[in-house]
Formats: C-alpha cells, structure tokens, sequence
C-alpha cells in the first residue's frame, strides 16, 4: 500500500476492533487517531466529512476513506494478498461471510450506543442491560449454530487460520464479557476464542491496548 495507513477509531468500539485485527494480521503499520464516542465526537463537522454516518472505523490509505469494518477489511484483503482472510473457494467465502454478517448486521447494529442510549431513555438502565444482555445471548447462541456446519478441520471459524470471521467473532465475545453474557456453554465459540486468543494479531488489536487511561493506570501503579 502506499503511504501511510491512518485508521480513525475507538478504543473501545467492536468495528473498529475488526479492522485492527486484520490490519494485525496482514502485518500492516499503521496510526490510530481516536474518535471518541462517548464525548460525542463521531458528531463533529470534521468526522462527519469522513464518514457522514458518523460512524467508526474509517481508514485512510491510497488517497482514500473507506469506512464500514467489514468493507474495509475486504479491501485489504484484496489488496495485500497474505495471509488471505477469505477462502479460495465460492462455498466456503460464503460461509465465512455469513458468520460475520450474523455478528456485524444482526448482534452489533441492536448493541449499538445510540440503540441502548434510546432503549435505556425509554425503559431506564435495567431495561438498557437486558436488551442488550438478550440480545448478545440469542446472536451468540444462532452464530454456534452457524459454526456446527461442515467446515475445514482447525482451531478457527474457518480452518486453521484466520477469517474475516474470526475478526468479527472476537470482539463480540469481548463485548459479551463487558455485559456478564457468559459463552462457555457454546463449545465451537469456546474453542475460537481459546485459538485467537494466543494468537499475536488478536492480542495486538485488543481494546485494552489502546485504552486511553491504561497509561495513567500504569503509571499509578508504578509509583511508590
């Protein structure tokens, strides 16, 4: 790729975990600018110029703005052919494409911030929780049925390597934690998680790599 790869993003923000797991992957450099959600950033004239959804992920390389995680994530995966994150046949991409459309356009979009800031300004906080909580459950419980069907023998979604399935799957399950859903229960999801999780690109796009109180954490923790 030339120049430069700049991903606007947020620590936090299960899209934009994605995106840094492939980029991990396909062993790409590249700068985070935060967009922070919770302060409402991702409403300001200047982000809204990137991306008019006012939405995170975007990334900027080749003199373009691409946003959409998913969108993004193939782009690179047709523009930096290794390791692919695709498979080479037409069965088996639609299966992988099917398990991370079941998390990116089913689970995500119900969780989003805005879905649960309305949910919760129209039923209060424990109605907010268990919307969210019911709804990670049943996506999660659907995506192990998705898993069962016949696919290459390996640790992963797809095989024994990594997938654009396993790049939505994970920060799922992260988001899972975050809310108390449990998943232990659901073996073919266990066993991704354990695999991805000794993985160096799944560890290097971890959230709390890119916490922004994480060195002021540290550096209390360090003093005296």
């Amino acid at each position: 790729m030339a120049g430069g790869i700049v991903l606007r993003d947020y620590w936090r923000s299960s899209a934009s975990y994605r995106v840094r797991i492939a980029l991990a992957l396909k062993g790409l450099a590249y700068e985070s600018r935060s967009v922070d959600l919770v302060a409402g950033a991702q409403r300001s004239d200047a982000h809204l110029a990137r991306n008019p959804q006012g939405l995170v992920p975007v990334l900027e390389t080749d003199g373009l703005r691409l946003t959409q995680s998913l969108a993004i994530i193939e782009y690179l995966d047709e523009t930096v052919a290794a390791p692919p994150l695709l498979p080479a046949d037409p069965a088996g991409r639609a299966r992988v494409r099917a398990i991370a459309l079941a998390i990116a356009c089913e689970i995500h979009p119900v969780s989003n911030l805005h879905v649960l800031n309305r949910v919760g300004s129209l039923g209060g906080s424990e109605a907010r929780e268990a919307w969210n909580r019911d709804n990670i459950a049943g996506g999660l419980a659907a995506v192990e049925a998705l898993l069962a069907t016949p696919a290459p023998e390996g640790p992963y979604c797809h095989g024994a390597q990594p997938t654009l399935a396993d790049c939505a799957l994970i920060p799922q399950l992260y988001n899972a934690t975050r809310w108390g859903v449990a998943y232990d229960h659901l073996p073919r999801i266990s066993a991704v998680a354990s695999a991805c999780a000794g993985h160096p690109a799944f560890q290097a796009a971890h959230p709390r790599k890119f916490d922004p109180s994480r060195e002021a954490r540290e550096t209390e923790e360090e003093r005296p």
